[in-house]
């Protein structure tokens, strides 16, 4: 019996250890490769159809990883990351592209091997991360791959900083092009993000100035009106 537990505890930590390996190695690889391709929030598609063998073996990576919601930074920084390398994986797919739109299910209807999962962008985003965590700040992390989106960072979300990414991301934004503020008309215009997405934008009784206000430096006043401006669905290229 004694030696039936040696030998299970032993299983256990050589399992942990693979996982761990290889979660570093995921990180680590994916860390590099947007320091490599990803230039002030752009990216250099061109650069990686030229040779796509880092991208390709960083998804091979995240393909035989599987993370669990119970240790949650993990967790968060793997899906978003798997997120952004499949995204640009789906633009290089059918590259060029003009937009990921012009993909009849880039978001919806294509599959991507991640997790132990062939799981669809969409799925990723509103299943897997937004329904999970109910945090607002991942609008802010997952990029999709347009110039309408919130820039892209050239680092990995790493799982001891992704707190502190995720808020700077936001801060970023809420204080940058995400908004476009007119205080001789007493107006905002917000990124249609918060349009389609105003539930997260809204919750514990809060309205989307309230959020604002949360990350902005110059506060939004509470009488200014909202309205949102059209989303530009350009490819984010550099």
């Amino acid at each position: 019996m004694k030696n039936k537990i040696i030998i299970t505890a032993t299983i256990c930590l050589l399992s942990f250890a693979s996982f761990a390996q290889n979660t570093n190695d995921f990180f680590l690889k994916a860390d590099s490769f947007f320091k490599e391709y990803v230039v002030n929030g752009k990216v250099d598609y061109s650069k990686i159809n030229a040779d796509q063998a880092q991208l390709d073996e960083v998804l091979s990576l995240a393909e035989g990883i599987t993370v669990s919601k119970n240790d949650a930074n993990v967790y968060q920084a793997f899906w978003i990351n798997a997120y952004n390398l499949s995204v640009i994986k789906g633009i290089m797919d059918n590259y060029p592209l003009n937009s990921p739109l012009d993909k009849k299910g880039f978001f919806d209807k294509t599959t991507h091997a991640l997790g132990g999962k062939n799981i669809t962008l969409n799925d990723i985003e509103n299943k897997l991360l937004r329904e999970a965590f109910k945090d607002a700040r991942f609008h802010f992390v997952l990029v999709c791959g347009a110039i309408g989106c919130p820039p892209l960072i050239s680092k990995a979300y790493l799982p001891k900083t992704l707190n502190n990414q995720m808020t700077k991301q936001t801060k970023l934004a809420i204080n940058g092009s995400f908004l476009k503020v007119n205080v001789k008309k007493l107006r905002v215009e917000a990124s249609q993000i918060m349009e389609w997405y105003k539930g997260d934008f809204t919750m514990n009784g809060k309205n989307e100035i309230d959020f604002i206000n949360l990350y902005r430096t110059e506060k939004i006043p509470a009488d200014y009106k909202l309205s949102y401006f059209p989303y530009n669905w350009k490819t984010n290229a550099l």
